[in-house]
């Protein structure tokens, strides 16, 4: 295999392929996590390990396109009025645990005999927590859009604005050194450059990129819509980094700025594919760039800086926590989160050392520090996840107008109260079926309770909360959640401990609909059949199918794919299959009837195959 300083060959696209194909799907198996695999994968084909690669710093600066691309879809989830409503977190919350945790860890690098200059550049490195890695794990566990998840997207938003004074810092610590550059760029130049790209960017942002996309849609296809959603990415955080600010910032700059464009989903369609290999390029350079040779020489003052700098970290980001009013078990949770280090820290450790404010020794050794506090913390939060109990609640903000489900007992218990829920409630409460509700969603809560429904806060895949809302009391669960694996959840609760309560659950599509059968609930439907029944009845009926017919036809279409699901589950999808080709023995359902303009029946065996063949795509 050529050397990786000449250059990647197949060879080695194959090595990084086959690492992560090998190792992530198992450390996810042991419930470890994505990002771990990774980077123990890494670690195996790097230089220290297998030698694959001897410059990991080269795949590394490409990978990090990845981590730009990540900020650019959470900048698409961040509607401007949004961002603004979380201003006082990144800037409250943001400032007030990068400021002590970095006070915190600059006297404990001192006292253990580091000087101020160092020990300030290694701990404000630290303090900079992996976006990578947080959002990665907030997105794996779906907490990425909870109250919670929000929060932490907030501190990192200030990690990463934070990263352009501390660089200034450092040019200030060269020149008090006599280290620094006398090319180097002045601060009021820096500063300067910088407002003035963020600006131009809101104004292309604003004015310049909904026509030029507009044109694009009209004239081009759909690789060259796909070029220019990268060229938005990586033009703006190629400006950002020009002027000293963060690759990943621009980014995020500039998904906000497209999150209200009619083309927002599109962008997002086009960047993810890129987004999800990347950062697990990503990944596996970093765990590439971990130096075995100095863990193992300086093992010691590694592993004393290790622990020293994760455990004051996570004290003190515990204790900011409470200070903002979150509740125990969410500061120990994000303590847990954001105690390691991140990918700012080599930024600002490699720019230290060019500006020899620490020394290359140095520069190695926090590099190895940060690199194995990224690789403990899907460990640190699966233990915490073991050993520390669950609990319910909001914090004092999210309660405000929000009521705990506790000591509930309706008739009915609706879980989950979005827009399917919001229809299903409607005849309930129309016949004064006493109804219970709860939802997890602080925001659907309150808007629902602008419009006069009483919602309470509470997590149905918690067999606690199910207790505390009724659910052994209830006559009937409704399962309306808007996703699978929750509702499989609640219904394996709901089974096990309350076996008399009749069970209504929203299935996502056939693949669901198949494991209700198998888990035995009482009724289960589709969320889109009916209603795509109803729209397929209109179109027949507007291309002149009378009413009557039309509604045999969906009937016939009704009847079809209850007989499918039947062989599917009794006889699998192979037997069903062929009894749609009319090659079973079983009898087949009646014929299938085209539109009366055509004038006449057909049978199913002259009928598109792939329209009998295939279940729908809900």
């Amino acid at each position: 295999m050529a050397d990786a300083a000449t250059g990647l060959d197949l060879g080695h696209v194959a090595a990084l392929l086959a690492a992560g194909v090998v190792a992530v799907p198992v450390f996810r198996k042991l419930g470890l996590g994505s990002v771990l695999g990774y980077l123990a994968a890494g670690a195996a084909i790097g230089p220290f390990g297998l030698a694959l690669f001897r410059e990991p710093e080269t795949i590394l600066h490409v990978a990090e396109f990845g981590v730009v691309i990540f900020l650019f879809i959470i900048g698409l989830e961040m509607r401007p009025k949004r961002l603004w409503g979380m201003r006082n977190e990144i800037f409250g919350l943001g400032a007030a645990q990068v400021g002590l945790a970095g006070l915190a860890l600059t006297l404990v690098a001192m006292a253990a005999g580091v000087s101020a200059p160092v020990a300030f550049v290694g701990a404000m490195g630290f303090v900079m927590s992996s976006t990578a890695v947080i959002v990665q794990m907030l997105e794996e566990r779906g907490d990425l859009p909870t109250p919670q998840g929000q929060r932490a997207v907030s501190i990192l938003l200030f990690e990463d604005l934070a990263i352009v004074p501390l660089l200034a810092i450092v040019a200030v610590l060269a020149a008090s050194i006599g280290t620094a550059s006398e090319s180097a760029t002045p601060l009021w130049q820096t500063i300067g450059l910088a407002l003035a790209a963020v600006a131009g960017v809101l104004v292309i942002g604003r004015y310049g990129i909904n026509p030029a996309f507009r044109f694009l849609a009209q004239n081009g296809g759909r690789e060259v819509m796909t070029a220019a959603a990268l060229l938005v990415v990586a033009g703006t955080a190629w400006i950002m980094d020009e002027v000293g600010l963060s690759m990943a910032m621009g980014a995020f700059l500039a998904g906000v700025l497209l999150s209200d464009s009619t083309f927002r989903h599109q962008l997002e369609a086009d960047v993810e594919p890129f987004r999800a290999v990347l950062l697990g390029l990503f990944f596996l350079s970093v765990g590439m760039a971990l130096d075995i040779g100095v863990v193992i020489t300086d093992w010691r003052i590694v592993v004393a800086g290790l622990l020293a700098f994760m455990v004051v970290k996570a004290l003190v980001i515990y204790v900011v926590a409470r200070l903002f009013k979150a509740r125990h078990h969410e500061a120990i949770e994000r303590a847990a989160l954001f105690a390691q280090g991140g990918e700012f820290a080599f930024v600002l450790y490699s720019a230290a050392a060019t500006a020899g404010v620490i020394g290359g020794q140095a520069e190695a050794t926090l590099t190895a520090i940060v690199i194995l506090s990224m690789a403990l913390t899907p460990l640190t939060t699966l233990a915490l996840k073991l050993f520390l109990p669950k609990e319910a609640g909001l914090s004092p903000e999210e309660a405000e107008g929000v009521d705990a489900a506790e000591g509930l007992g309706g008739q009915v218990l609706i879980i989950g109260f979005g827009r399917f829920a919001q229809v299903v409630s409607q005849p309930l409460l129309a016949r004064d079926v006493d109804v219970s509700i709860i939802e997890n969603d602080v925001e659907m809560i309150q808007a629902a309770g602008n419009f006069g429904f009483k919602v309470y806060y509470g997590d149905g895949t918690r067999l606690d909360t199910l207790r505390a809302s009724g659910a052994g009391k209830a006559e009937a669960v409704l399962v309306c959640v808007d996703k699978p694996e929750a509702a499989d959840k609640i219904v394996q609760l709901v089974k096990s401990e309350f076996p008399g309560v009749k069970l209504f659950v929203r299935a996502f599509d056939r693949g669901h609909s198949l494991r209700l059968i198998a888990a035995g609930v009482d009724y289960h439907i589709r969320e889109t059949f009916e209603s795509a029944l109803k729209f397929g009845e209109a179109v027949l009926v507007d291309l002149g199918v009378s009413e009557d017919e039309a509604a045999e036809t969906i009937a016939d279409v009704r009847r079809r794919d209850a007989a499918r699901l039947d062989l599917q589950v009794t006889g699998g999808l192979t037997a069903g299959r062929s009894m749609m080709r009319g090659n079973a023995v079983t009898p087949e359902p009646e014929p299938y009837i085209k539109p009366a303009r055509e004038g006449r029946l057909v049978n199913e065996s002259e009928a598109p195959p792939e329209a009998v063949i295939e279940p729908e795509a809900d």
